[in-house]
């Protein structure tokens, strides 16, 4: 590993990102710079080479939170210290591990002593490591809620704070909060995004010219990193004096009112939330000047700081893509760039050919007249009947519509896991967790971070005379500390399975199912969950979105979904298996929430290795490979022809000929005979109920008899994929999709199947029956018992 960081000044390119952390060199209030970008664009390499530029500070000799001893801080807990010289060392730049606990990154505090012997034994965490210095967060959009809290009461009270049952420390963290991240993994939670002062995007260029050149420099420092860095030292030393000289320019850098009224208007203009972006864009502006050499804040100055400070805070939904509109900010610094506007021209009383008119530059254009004139009339309206359908796409396959756009997102109802989980901290399911409410005590696994203090005291109580106990202390020994249990939510892993089939296209209620989706994806991003999504259309289902923390890229990847061609379910609930499968793997404490939007109609088989496939999982799993519902000793071939004579007449309980006995001819069975027996529990037309004497398993048996004349066959296979996740306990909520009068409630029995629980898209609203929350476990147990 190299000994000497990367230079500040080799770096190639990223200039925004440059002036960014420049800027809070010269203006630490500024508040910090959150750094945007693809994997790969030297973003950790730039901010560890800002350290070696700033300038050494004074500290208080064997303070460990790095007092000022100008002017010390008079609640240190090192203290009191003496107004005086002190030491002078670097400043300092302290990096947060994701990772990092809550005592690795507040402080940890000697419970054991704190109640035997009455001493504040306190161990100084990040926070105080990083007072008056730089805190540094890679892959800040990574860090656990609990963590994110503490940052945002440090950076708004500009101390931290670690209070153990009753005992308390405090100290100062002034620090300059620096974060990167990558989009693509997710983003970050709105409090701690207005928190950073300035906000950057960066790329890996396209110039094979700067990309060689980007090559080079990293092979030299590879090979020595020391020589390397020598050859920089000149251009390190200059821009080390310009931070100084801009540091000391800077409290005389005037802000006239001109420019404290553009940025007022610009920040009106882009309807920011609060005043935080006023007073960071009045910084900025201020440090631009002074970095320039200036004593005035000019107009580009002010340009400059809202292209810095204000793209991440106009962000208005979290699906919202951060930028700015150029063109929305030059008009709103032309029209407050002057101290008066221009009086109002007077009116032209006669005006001339090139006035507003006919002939004149303005109004409608001259009609053309002519034999190649356009017609003046009007295109035909277009059809009714095809208003409501989606246009085909070109050179696409038959049936292949394209994309449409999503309905409106509305609030939707809390889905949760049954049980109580022990996943990351999130907002969806029960969970044991290190915050919440306190259920219990236990005896601690390692080092005490939460005390049980009655539960302490209990265990300790009884051996007081045993042990000597004279005073009025209590004698506490390691043995007797207890841990709280707490409990509060954990995130999940919300895999989406949808349906983009040509059933879907109809009367666009693919917009409403977008709507849907969208809506649960912003649920999922409120509540801190992964989010992974599966289409299938066609002859296949697809990964679209394999799982991953950034709900923008599934909200993305759903709007370009098109719909069209048969409906594959059993290949998107072999395929969602998979993936749930691997990531069981990879995270095993994350549970996951299965969400199958579909209407339920399955059209296309998984083929051969799809039927392979769920013949060996639900014979590993001693899942019955019969079709749903039908009589005992109903399998194999029997079981997967529903579509056939042999299938039917297993579901109407007939005996089946011959294998290979062809439907209605010798030794087979009249498909249309078999058809009539199952009129007993098809249901009358309109009724919805279940028929006299007809169970919970006979209505699984009746729905999927339904497609039977069609494609039971594929529906069958379905229903037996279903069982794979009901096996492994997946949680499980199907949106049911299915319009119009005639309903075949196929929907409700795959949730069946899979041991889950169907609604509609409107029963997915949280405002059609206020204060409902819909619970997956209450009803996994409504249909265990209704089956």
């Amino acid at each position: 590993m190299a000994s000497v960081p990367y230079p500040f000044t080799a770096v190639v390119g990223m200039d925004d990102m440059r002036l960014s952390l420049l800027l809070n060199a010269v203006s630490p209030a500024i508040g910090g710079v959150l750094v945007r970008g693809e994997k790969g664009t030297a973003k950790s390499t730039i901010v560890r080479g800002l350290t070696a530029l700033l300038p050494p500070m004074d500290v208080v000799s064997g303070c460990r939170f790095s007092c000022d001893p100008a002017a010390p801080d008079l609640t240190c807990p090192d203290g009191p210290h003496e107004v005086g010289s002190g030491a002078r060392r670097p400043t300092a730049m302290v990096e947060l591990p994701v990772g990092a606990s809550e005592d690795r990154l507040v402080g940890a505090l000697d419970i054991e002593r704190a109640l035997a012997d009455g001493v504040k034994a306190f161990e100084p965490g990040l926070l105080a490591g990083a007072h008056r210095g730089i805190l540094y967060v890679d892959e800040v959009n990574l860090l656990h809620d609990h963590l994110v809290d503490l940052l945002l009461d440090a950076a708004a009270m500009g101390a931290s704070y670690v209070e153990r049952e009753g005992v308390s420390v405090r100290h100062a963290s002034r620090f300059l909060l620096v974060g990167t991240m990558n989009p693509e993994e997710g983003e970050l939670r709105p409090q701690l995004l207005d928190r950073f002062g300035l906000t950057v995007e960066v790329a890996a260029s396209r110039d094979p010219d700067q990309r060689v050149e980007v090559v080079r420099r990293r092979l030299a420092y590879d090979d020595d990193s020391a020589a390397f860095a020598a050859r920089w030292a000149d251009e390190e030393a200059a821009l080390r004096s310009r931070i100084v000289a801009a540091r000391e320019l800077l409290p005389t850098v005037r802000l006239g009112d001109v420019v404290l009224r553009q940025i007022a208007a610009t920040c009106a203009a882009f309807e920011v939330d609060g005043m935080r972006a006023d007073i960071v864009m009045a910084r900025t502006a201020t440090a631009l000047a002074a970095w320039a050499g200036r004593t005035e804040v000019a107009e580009e100055d002010v340009r400059q700081a809202a292209l810095l400070a204000l793209p991440h805070r106009r962000r208005r939904a979290p699906f919202d893509a951060p930028g700015l509109d150029e063109d929305k900010l030059d008009e709103a610094l032309e029209q407050f760039g002057e101290d008066e506007p221009d009086p109002d021209p007077e009116p032209d009383p006669d005006p001339g050919p090139d006035g507003d008119g006919p002939d004149g530059g303005g109004g409608l254009p001259p009609q053309s007249s002519g034999p190649d004139a356009p017609a003046a009339t009007e295109p035909p309206p277009a059809d009714p009947a095809d208003a409501d359908a989606p246009a085909p796409l070109p050179g696409a396959g038959s049936g292949e519509q394209q994309p449409v756009r999503a309905a409106e997102p509305f609030r939707t109802k809390v889905l949760s896991v049954p049980g109580l989980g022990e996943g990351a901290a999130g907002r969806r399911s029960r969970a044991r967790t290190e915050h919440g409410r306190t259920t219990g005590a236990r005896r601690p696994q390692g080092a005490l971070t939460k005390l049980h203090l009655a539960a302490t005291v209990q265990a300790a109580a009884p051996h007081q005379r045993a042990r000597g106990r004279s005073g009025p202390g209590l004698l506490v020994r390691r043995d007797d500390l207890r841990q709280a249990t707490r409990e509060g939510r954990e995130g999940n892993l919300v895999l989406f399975v949808v349906d983009a089939s040509g059933s879907m296209a109809a009367r666009q209620r693919m917009s409403a199912v977008k709507g849907a989706v969208l809506s649960l994806l912003l649920d999922a991003y409120q509540r801190r969950d992964k989010v992974g999504l599966i289409t299938f259309r066609g002859k296949e289902a697809e990964l679209a979105l394999p799982p991953t923390s950034s709900v923008d890229a599934a909200a993305a990847r759903l709007e370009l979904l098109p719909t069209g061609g048969r409906t594959p379910l059993a290949a998107g609930l072999l395929k969602a298996h998979d993936v749930l499968r691997i990531e069981r793997l990879r995270d095993p404490s994350r549970r996951p929430l299965l969400v199958v939007v579909t209407d339920g109609r399955a059209t296309a088989s998984a083929g051969a290795g799809g039927r392979t496939r769920v013949a060996a999982g639900t014979a590993a799993a001693g899942v019955g490979l019969g079709a749903p519902g039908l009589p005992t000793g109903v399998t194999g071939t029997d079981a997967l022809a529903v579509g056939g004579g042999n299938g039917l007449a297993a579901f109407a309980g007939l005996s089946a000929g011959p294998a290979g006995a062809m439907p209605g001819g010798p030794g087979g069975v009249d498909p249309l005979a078999a058809a009539a027996g199952l009129g007993g529990l098809l249901p009358a037309h309109g009724e919805r109920g279940p028929a006299a004497g007809v169970t919970g398993r006979d209505r699984v048996t009746r729905r999927a008899a339904t497609g039977a004349g069609q494609h039971g066959d594929a529906f069958a296979l379905a229903l037996r994929a279903a069982r794979l996740h009901a096996a492994d306990g997946t949680a499980a909520v199907v949106v049911d999709c299915e319009a119009g009068h005639v309903r075949l409630g196929l929907a409700g029995t795959l949730a069946g199947e899979l041991g889950g629980t169907a609604v509609t898209l409107d029963e997915l609203r949280a405002d059609s029956i206020a204060g409902l929350v819909k619970d997956v476990r209450s009803v996994q147990a409504t249909s265990r018992r209704a089956a």
